[in-house]
């Protein structure tokens, strides 16, 4: 497989939810699976973060290198292949938002947006904001300055460390592309603010997480990346199914 972005994702918020598979139906490309292997519940994740020094197939595009995401995604098996599926992708630039929907077909929206962070010997502190059809909204995250690595048996772990992302072409077929970096150390996670109404971002159908709890939280430092070309999911077995 050719690389085809290489970048740092730096400083990810991660609230999740407990939701019904019911509702994620609808994104689930072909042959893939929802995976409830995590206490039999599916998951959906709010994830906020800086895409820093971005290249894609190597080349530095002037305006577009650093820049905040923020993203609804959920969580899917393919032949017992971990990976995430997106809702919905914001980020602030439209060149990256038409590059991504040619490319990948993966659902990006450009939108004002901004992202800062504070760090001290103490504490360091994550936020985002981003205006949408008129409305302002906020992500902000708090740690202790204390880095760790989880033990793979944890949520933590879990919700951090994904080698897959699945969607569906442009032409209806499944594809997927792996996702390369090294296990991502965490921040103990001290508190959380959120301002979001996700019936106006993602659909009337989830209102119900403005008024629900994130059941797991993650603040994770992040790392460099590679992102690689796409495979359909027969290209895919050719290469990975013996590899479980």
């Amino acid at each position: 497989m050719n690389v085809f972005l290489t970048a740092e994702w730096k400083h990810l918020i991660n609230l999740t939810y407990e939701v019904e598979p019911s509702l994620l139906e609808e994104y689930l490309p072909k042959g893939i699976e929802i995976d409830t292997a995590l206490n039999g519940k599916a998951h959906v994740s709010l994830v906020a973060f800086d895409f820093l020094n971005t290249r894609v197939k190597g080349i530095s595009i002037p305006f577009h290198v650093n820049f905040p995401e923020i993203n609804l995604r959920f969580y899917v098996r393919y032949k017992g292949h971990v990976g995430v599926v997106f809702i919905r992708e914001f980020v602030p630039k439209h060149c990256i938002a038409l590059v991504a929907n040619r490319i990948y077909n993966e659902p990006y929206l450009a939108t004002p947006m901004t992202s800062s962070l504070l760090k001290n010997n103490d504490e360091v502190a994550s936020h985002h904001q981003f205006k949408y059809r008129g409305q302002i909204f906020d992500i902000q995250a708090t740690g202790t300055n204390s880095l760790f690595t989880p033990e793979e048996t944890t949520t933590e772990h879990y919700f951090k460390e994904h080698t897959w992302g699945f969607g569906t072409a442009h032409s209806g077929k499944t594809k997927c592309y792996k996702v390369e970096h090294p296990v991502w150390r965490i921040y103990p996670f001290e508190n959380f603010e959120l301002r979001i109404e996700f019936g106006k971002l993602y659909g009337k159908k989830w209102e119900f997480l403005e008024h629900t709890q994130p059941t797991y939280k993650v603040f994770a430092e992040g790392s460099a990346v590679k992102v690689f070309g796409a495979l359909t999911l027969t290209e895919f077995d050719k290469l990975y199914s013996q590899s479980v």
